[in-house]
């Protein structure tokens, strides 16, 4: 966080909007498109601090430049006020604070999360006794050192691992990058509690950062459906889904994924929490399987139903507006094949992490699929990421989790 980025000091350069592209950024979105700049003044360092202004030259906040990104400035203030290291030590100090109060219990949650906290590009994740990191953007990787020291000192932790290995980056001009951030410790093992359960998570090599926190709060608010229930959770991964289920008393819960290895932790995880009797979990494509037991219920003309519940909780099936319309076709299809697994009193529990599809259009999907499938249903809940993951008002994008649970009638 030194001056050679213009973190300290000055601006290093000027960024000046066209004529009538200001207003997004005034009313406190964080990016500034390629195509919204009329001028950049004095050349200034990709990654180094800058004024954003407005076509007219009234000030409108300070961000990061990055050319090689279509978003060329992320802003981080809308003060007139230094970015320096002091800037950078508040912001983490506001965002762990945060979680002090919206989840003072939790030793597992996430800690910064990017445009959420007024720090686009970084992603802090704590499990337990140790610090993950994902530098998204160049403006965020250049300060890492910092940002890691001064994250580890408020958390109390010394272990720290970054999981920089996201695609995303390369749209930054940076490459791929992962390994440790402190003194060697075991990565590929590390336990946390969720909601008190036992999950052993792998910060080295799982998806993401290891583990999906943002689903922390949805996953318990499963506890009054669950008893008795015979529950099929699709796209388990690790099996968290799978092992509430289990402890919240369901008397049979089958995980479905595509990834052996995870699953080889998801069997680990129920013997954890003494759940691998109710617990069982199968290798296999999900839309493949949904299809076929689909197939199998209305050959038998089923009308009680294969299980009580159907979870659904799969990958980003488009991460551009392009692929939303592929995506949509994707959704339906899951969503109709769960449907008409359910019997009366079922209860399908089905999610989407897309930001591109909205909570407006997820749920004419999810209706859609159920109308298709001859079913009725009341929605029971609809809920959004857990609140470590803020949602920024005003920035639609940091609201991406839509989750769902509708009773099947």
């Amino acid at each position: 966080m030194g001056s050679a980025v213009g973190a300290v000091g000055g601006d290093s350069g000027m960024v000046r909007l066209k004529p009538g592209r200001d207003a997004r950024a005034r009313a406190g979105h964080p990016w500034v498109y390629e195509g919204e700049i009329s001028r950049i003044r004095s050349n200034p360092p990709d990654g180094s601090i800058v004024a954003v202004c407005a076509a007219s030259g009234a000030f409108i906040g300070r961000g990061y430049i990055n050319r090689a990104s279509q978003i060329t400035v992320r802003i981080l203030t809308w003060k007139d006020e230094p970015v320096d290291d002091e800037w950078f030590a508040r912001r983490l100090r506001d965002a762990f604070g945060y979680r002090d109060l919206v989840a003072p219990n939790a030793r597992s949650c996430r800690m910064v999360h990017s445009e959420g906290d007024g720090l686009p590009g970084l992603i802090v994740d704590r499990y337990e006794g140790c610090l993950v990191f994902q530098f998204l953007t160049l403006g965020m990787d250049l300060r890492k050192d910092a940002l890691v020291r001064t994250s580890l000192e408020l958390a109390g932790l010394e272990d720290a691992y970054e999981r920089s290995d996201v695609r995303s980056r390369e749209y930054e001009g940076l490459g791929q990058r992962s390994g440790f951030l402190s003194a060697p410790f075991d990565a590929s093992s590390v336990q946390i509690r969720e909601n008190g359960y036992a999950l052993d998570v792998d910060v080295a090599g799982g998806q993401k950062t290891g583990h999906f926190l943002d689903q922390r709060e949805n996953r318990a608010a499963l506890a009054p459906y669950c008893r008795g229930a015979r529950v099929l959770d699709c796209f388990c991964h690790t099996g968290a889904f799978a092992i509430h289920a289990a402890g919240f008393g369901a008397r049979e819960v089958l995980g479905v994924d595509i990834s052996e290895q995870a699953l080889v932790t998801a069997r680990r995880n129920a013997a954890l929490n003494r759940l691998d009797e109710v617990c069982t979990f199968r290798a296999g494509n999900v839309f493949d399987t949904l299809r076929q037991m689909a197939d199998d219920a209305a050959a038998r003309r089923a009308r009680e139903g294969q299980f009580d519940m159907v979870i659904l909780d799969p990958p980003a099936f488009t991460k551009s507006r392009a692929t939303v319309e592929s995506a949509a076709r994707g959704y339906k299809e899951i969503n109709l094949r769960a449907a008409m697994l359910l019997p009366e009193g079922g209860f399908l529990v089905t999610s989407s992490c897309s930001h591109h599809v909205d909570e407006p259009t997820f749920v004419a999907i999810v209706e859609s699929a159920l109308a298709d499938a001859g079913r009725r249903a009341r929605l029971v809940e609809a809920r959004t990421q857990a609140k470590d993951h803020p949602v920024m008002a005003g920035v639609p994008e940091t609201r991406y989790l839509k989750f769902l649970v509708f009773r099947m009638m």
